[in-house]
């Protein structure tokens, strides 16, 4: 039986980046985790970045396996093109095999020669709900990607695009669990100062919301803010 010792090592290096997304990793660990396999799997990239959408026209570079990323990905912001933008804000997949003969971005391609790079291959990250950014891999070389190249680039950017989301969902679940509990903590002064359930306190937290047009959680931070101050015993004079 043949085994192919290229997809043996990718199958090790993708089993490895699932146990870190489960172990007390940084976001930029496992992100930087994601761009070094890409340049130790695919022999033809020299360096590999992750490109993350800040807004519609802004990024911003992580991960890079050297400085190079980041100036190519700086002049894609600042000429507004480039292969990389096209992948963090359309395309699922972006291949330029020479750069000093792709006419897609005048602005761009000469810049990356001059920089020297001649090739590249830009992966979106994305989930159900948006983009995120692209995974970036570059080379000194024209015309050296091929299919399993291609292939190989595709699972390393889901892998960025799972670490990516899943760190999207544990923000905003902290973040709701922080919102529920000064929500409970407003409530309990409501339900204190004027004699009434939970379900009125609550109530009376969403009308004075609407009324403010404030949202709910910020109306709370306020209410327990000022109820704290109003309960703080006078300074001495």
């Amino acid at each position: 039986m043949n085994h192919d010792p290229r997809r043996n090592t990718l199958s090790r290096q993708i089993a490895d980046m699932t146990r870190s997304f489960f172990a007390p990793r940084s976001l930029e660990d496992t992100l930087r985790g994601v761009t070094e396999s890409a340049t130790e799997l695919i022999d033809a990239v020299d360096c590999a970045d992750i490109l993350i959408a800040e807004g519609p026209r802004r990024y911003r570079s992580h991960a890079a396996t050297s400085e190079l990323p980041v100036r190519l990905d700086a002049l894609q912001e600042q000429l507004d093109e480039g292969p990389c933008v096209d992948a963090a804000r359309s395309e699922f997949f972006v291949r330029c095999d020479d750069f000093r003969t792709d006419p897609r971005w005048p602005g761009f391609a000469p810049k990356a020669v001059e920089a020297g790079v001649l090739s590249s291959m830009s992966f979106r990250l994305y989930t159900k709900e948006d983009t995120i950014g692209a995974l970036n891999l570059f080379s000194l070389a024209a015309n050296v990607f091929d299919d399993a190249d291609e292939e190989l680039g595709a699972v390393l950017a889901t892998h960025a695009a799972v670490a990516l989301y899943t760190a999207n969902k544990t923000e905003q679940f902290a973040s709701g669990l922080a919102s529920r509990d000064v929500i409970g903590q407003a409530k309990g002064m409501l339900m204190e100062r004027y004699g009434i359930d939970a379900v009125q306190a609550f109530e009376l937290i969403r009308q004075l919301s609407q009324n403010e047009n404030i949202p709910v959680a910020t109306l709370a931070a306020d209410l327990v803010r000022l109820g704290s101050e109003s309960a703080s015993p006078p300074a001495a004079r």
